[in-house]
């Protein structure tokens, strides 16, 4: 594993310095903030290039640890731009990092690009380089399209997916489906796909005290919580988790009685958060204000009691490449209730430390709450399961896996002589 001794890793709109459950924060900044605090507790000299948000955003953030640093890149100003408006400022950002690193004289043995918006720009740092680039999608345009025809991805993101799977030198894949999906839909090289899915740390969530949570949380010892954690956006289907709360309370009114739904994720004092907004104004029209509270973001230190103090984490999603929180909720021995659809469907194990249903169909989700929380003991039993499988994914391992696929792609890849 000496191969890889200092590693670009690319994540143009998603910093791992950005506060969990905002507008656009998710699995993949938590997956690449953990992961490079892995490898820097290694020893490895870990570089993050993201854009700078904000002009007090400092160029150089050695928050994150030994041996990590976060290097802000101007493109396209400060202001906030989706993916779509930020892709014609990637040759801005690409020319700040070959600036950055020409200045700093240094030099990488391999970049690790997140999402497409990255993989275009380590494309272009590998050209002027001469060293690999390994990608991971973290979610997959036409996947969104099969399933969100409303908001389809633009043919610009699907057409520059698929010239990164002929770019890169290896991609990873989060779960098996996704590398099926790779395979079918984008016509990956099967021997350039690695699995390896995201990871979670096990002394950050690890089983606590439910009482004890719940008395940090000041909830009442009676209670049944029921969590939602991640983006506000129709895809994560919170409507549907609504939905189901409100077919308890018709066929079982004393459970319903006692259950409590948090949401986390969003901005309740944003006017321009409008799916909250609409989500806010489906919970009022269906009277169950009492019952249904939105938090806001919360960040990954306040999740532990969040999850232990909940009876199930639920994860409606109609699309998840992962499902990082299912992981969280598993690892701090809480079951989870999730759509059967691509890495909940692998990370869920039915009936064992969760349910799957299918997705939109709060009769489904709501007959499996009720039948939780009517077997206390079998939830105790899917949580301590949950904790148990969870430990397989511990970061630790996951680097493991990853820097076996990278001293490959680096034995295989010739490296120009000017980056040494």
């Amino acid at each position: 594993m000496a191969a890889i001794q200092r590693l670009a890793i690319l994540s143009v709109h998603a910093s791992p310095l950005a506060p969990m459950g905002g507008k656009k924060t998710g699995g993949m900044n938590v997956y690449v903030r953990n992961l490079a605090q892995e490898f820097g507790r290694r020893g490895l000299l870990v570089d993050i290039y993201t854009r700078q948000t904000s002009p007090e955003n400092p160029i150089v953030d050695e928050s994150l640890g030994e041996n990590v640093r976060v290097i802000h890149v101007t493109a396209g100003g400060h202001q906030a731009l989706s993916p779509d408006e930020l892709f014609p400022h990637l040759p801005e950002f690409a020319a700040g990092v070959i600036a950055y690193a020409t200045r700093s004289n240094l030099s990488y043995n391999l970049i690790y690009s997140h999402y497409w918006l990255s993989g275009w720009v380590a494309n272009t740092l590998r050209t002027v380089w001469g060293i690999p680039f390994v990608h991971m999608f973290h979610t997959l345009g036409h996947m969104k399209n099969r399933i969100v025809a409303q908001s389809a991805s633009p043919n610009q993101r699907i057409h520059v997916e698929t010239q990164i799977t002929q770019w890169a030198d290896r991609i990873i894949a989060a779960t098996p489906a996704e590398y099926m999906q790779l395979r079918w839909l984008y016509r990956a090289n099967r021997r350039k796909i690695s699995v390896v899915s995201p990871g979670v740390d096990p002394s950050q969530f690890r089983p606590i005290s439910a009482n004890t949570a719940r008395s940090r949380l000041n909830l009442p010892d009676e209670s049944n919580l029921l969590l939602f954690v991640g983006r506000i956006e129709p895809l994560k289907g919170v409507d549907t988790a609504i939905d189901a709360l409100a077919v308890v309370r018709s066929c079982r009114p004393d459970l319903y009685r006692s259950l409590q739904f948090i949401v986390i994720g969003g901005s309740p004092s944003d006017p321009a958060d409008t799916e909250l907004a609409r989500l806010q104004s489906r919970v009022q029209d269906l009277n169950m204000g009492a019952a249904v509270t939105f938090v806001g973001a919360r960040d990954q230190e306040a999740l532990l009691n969040y999850y232990t103090a909940a009876s199930a984490v639920i994860m409606p999603s109609d699309y998840e490449s992962f499902g990082m929180v299912a992981l969280e909720a598993m690892a701090s021995g809480t079951p989870v209730i999730a759509s059967e659809v691509g890495g909940l469907a692998f990370l869920v194990q039915d009936h064992k430390t969760g349910f799957l249903v299918p997705t939109r169909d709060p009769q489904a989700l709501a007959q499996r709450i009720i039948a939780l929380l009517e077997h206390p003991a079998m939830l105790r039993t899917m949580g301590q399961a949950a904790a148990q499988l969870a430990q397989q994914y511990a970061w630790s391992t996951i680097a493991d896996d990853l820097l076996d696929a990278f001293d490959e792609v680096s034995s295989k890849v010739p490296v120009s002589p000017h980056t040494h």
